[in-house]
């Protein structure tokens, strides 16, 4: 029996990432674009019990000769793997033969417990979804794009009297021009840095500019016009804007030839302070050029890409050009089976690349992709506009591709090099501390407050490639039975709350799996584990004390090894004491490998707990009372502090004064004198 429901109704369009505060993720990450239009999600019912290769046969027996996606499950329902087909029947059917499939794919089919399949309109429909899903679901035996935080953009807004500069990142929700991607945060910085010395912009928020009654320390230092004061006028201002526009535009030439030709007009005058002016602006328009490498002419809006693949892993190189400029580069570590071909891992890459990005009007790369013409059609459809994909064979096009390639080759070695040093790391670790195998997760706990207050835990974790940011978390400690300053009573609140969690969540661990990889499975086979082999704690006995008293609490003492790390005398780096059960108290020579890899691990986690205590005290020390009035949004705020200038003035005003605020109604005008009397309110 076959049947037919919107895919929206199955149950997987969810996000893994979304958490409670204190499982906030340390790298934000962009959500995955909408999905495209699909026609319907379809199930089969087959006989129980069957699995593998007999279960395949007996969905393709009701499958369609259409486009679609198929998603592959295993008894426990993870998603094992998704792919894509132009006709659904055939491709399926190559799973069932059972034979001629390499050793990844056969325990994939042997694994598979159950199907499900979405038939699209065309096969480009198919590929966006195939990508998107790959994406959402991160299946084990995909080729998985890892480390996909959305890119930073430069931000001209168009909402105000005077446009401000900013950096962006995420939705393009706020009015304005964009100008990007960039290969970073810092690339954008250093260029805004530049572009505010070039054209005097501002880079205030709206609420300080509108507020500001005298320029600022910026305009003193020649790095902003000062329109909120009016030291520059409108029209003034507005040629500036424009001027940073054509700039990032590409019309870069013609702007500094603008400006030179303004200097020495100034300098002809005998306006030498003003020709000084162009002559700062000019300097700075040539720093943001002289850090952007480099520059083919030939290449007006393009990424390209190169890939090198040894060793069994994958280095994808991206360049960024846009308006002829290069806006930087970044390297990509993409998880796939070390068995497959370069081109075949990138042509899975490309896809997931841009299922929530913006593309370019051309993609270079550097090997030929067998879904090349699909892949542009699909792009295409998606931006709408023409995408060209090409591999270029001669000219400027070839000789930038092969310097990308060559960065890919570089930054592949860099790569391999740091995971060859991680597993002799892990490997002395586990020897070390006497475990039962190479450890695959470690999470590290730190504490951060000050004298208790606006107190934060944090928990960072490594694995075999090295720090996983992704799966940082922060917990904000809640508590109101912890005694201010208490170390002690703030670890058993993040033990508690993380293990307890996790339980729920994952249940308990399998260690077996640990064992069997232990002993030569494929590690990169495996999925990054949710449970931690080992927890490092920052502090001594008393600290290990509580750890181990809500370990044993839970009933999960024999699945956790927790270690605690202190500070030894005079809590000099080098002189640590380690805790571990079953064992006294020990150091570790002052050279010692481990030593410092331990040392780098409990640095991390101090860095990011103390990270995360001054955003949290920053956040508590800029609170304004009318935040918690219900009903009082960012308009109403800013009307009442405009009108009274301070919060502790809108307490202290009566009803009266409050309702001669524009937008204040006498509702609210009593909603919010209620709140600073409680005597009123009863």
């Amino acid at each position: 029996m076959t049947t037919g429901r919107p895919v929206e109704d199955g149950g997987i369009l969810y996000d893994e990432n979304e958490r409670d505060d204190e499982d906030d993720l340390a790298e934000s990450t962009s959500a995955p674009a909408p999905l495209p239009a699909i026609e319907w999600s379809e199930t089969v019912d087959v006989q129980q019990g069957l699995r593998g290769a007999e279960l395949i046969q007996a969905f393709v027996k009701r499958l369609p000769n259409s486009p679609g996606v198929y998603r592959m499950f295993n008894e426990a329902g993870d998603v094992l793997y998704v792919g894509k087909a132009r006709n659904l029947k055939k491709r399926v059917s190559n799973y069932a033969l059972g034979r001629g499939h390499s050793n990844r794919i056969g325990r994939m089919i042997r694994e598979t417990a159950n199907m499900e399949f979405v038939t699209t309109r065309t096969e480009t429909e198919a590929l966006l979804l195939e990508a998107n899903l790959i994406k959402r679901l991160r299946p084990r035996f995909n080729v998985q794009l890892r480390d996909d935080k959305s890119f930073p953009y430069i931000l001209l807004t168009a909402d105000s009297r005077a446009p401000a500069i900013f950096k962006h990142r995420g939705a393009r929700s706020r009015k304005g021009d964009y100008f990007g991607p960039f290969a970073s945060a810092g690339a954008v910085g250093r260029t805004i840095n530049s572009l505010q010395r070039a054209f005097l912009l501002r880079t205030c928020t709206d609420s300080v500019f509108e507020s500001r009654t005298r320029p600022c320390l910026l305009y003193q230092i020649k790095r902003c016009s000062a329109p909120c004061t009016h030291e520059i006028s409108d029209a003034g201002y507005a040629e500036l804007v424009q001027e940073a526009k054509d700039f990032l535009s590409g019309k870069s030439q013609n702007v500094k030839g603008q400006i030179a030709a303004a200097m020495n007009e100034a300098a002809e005058d005998l306006d030498f302070e003003r020709a000084a002016v162009y002559r700062d602006r000019l300097a700075a328009l040539s720093h943001v050029q002289s850090h952007q490498g480099i520059n083919p002419a030939g290449v007006e809006e393009a990424d390209v890409f190169a890939i090198h693949h040894e060793g069994g892993i994958s280095c994808i190189q991206v360049f960024f050009f846009r308006t002829g400029q290069n806006w930087g580069n970044r390297a990509y570590f993409p998880k796939a089976d070390p068995q497959l071909p370069a081109s075949e891992v990138l042509n899975a890459f490309l896809a997931q690349f841009y299922d929530d990005k913006p593309c370019p009007r051309q993609i270079l790369l550097s090997e030929k992709i067998e879904e090349l013409d699909l892949l542009s059609d699909a792009l295409s459809e998606k931006s709408g506009y023409r995408v060209s994909i090409h591999v270029p064979q001669r000219g400027e096009k070839k000789d930038l591709v092969d310097q990308v390639l060559a960065n890919a080759r570089e930054a592949h070695g860099r790569k391999l090099a740091e995971t060859a040093s991680q597993s002799r790391l892990l490997e002395g670790f586990a020897q070390t501390f006497g475990l039962p195998y190479v450890p695959r997760r470690i999470e590290i706990y730190d504490n951060s407050h000050i004298m208790g207050t606006n107190a934060v835990g944090g928990m960072v974790v490594a694995g075999p490639e090295g720090f996983v940011k992704g799966q940082y978390r922060k917990f904000n400690i809640r508590s109101t039975d912890i005694t201010p300053g208490d170390d002690f009573g703030m670890m058993r609140e993040v033990m508690t709350r993380r293990f307890s969690r996790l339980i729920k969540e994952e249940g308990l661990p399998d260690r077996g799996m640990d064992a069997t990889a232990d002993k030569g499975t494929d590690a990169a086979d495996l999925p990054f584990p949710a449970w931690p082999d080992v927890i490092l704690i920052d502090g001594g006995q008393g600290q290990m004390t509580a750890v181990r008293a809500i370990l044993q609490e839970l009933g999960i003492t024999d699945q956790v090894i927790a270690i605690g790390v202190a500070k030894g005398a005079d809590r000099e780096a080098g002189r640590e004491r380690f805790f571990a059960a079953g064992r006294p108290d020990f150091s570790l020579p002052p050279r010692d490998p481990v030593l410092y890899f331990v040392q780098r691990l409990r640095d991390e986690a101090h860095r990011f707990a103390i990270g995360s205590h001054r955003a949290r005290r920053k956040k508590e020390m800029v609170k304004n009372p009318l935040d918690e009035i219900a009903g009082i949004g960012p308009s109403r705020k800013r009307a009442l502090l405009q009108h009274f200038g301070t919060a502790k003035a809108v307490s202290r005003a009566g009803i009266a004064d409050l309702t001669a605020v524009e937008g204040i109604s006498e509702t609210i005008a009593r909603l919010v004198y209620n709140h600073f009397h409680e005597d009123a309110a009863r």
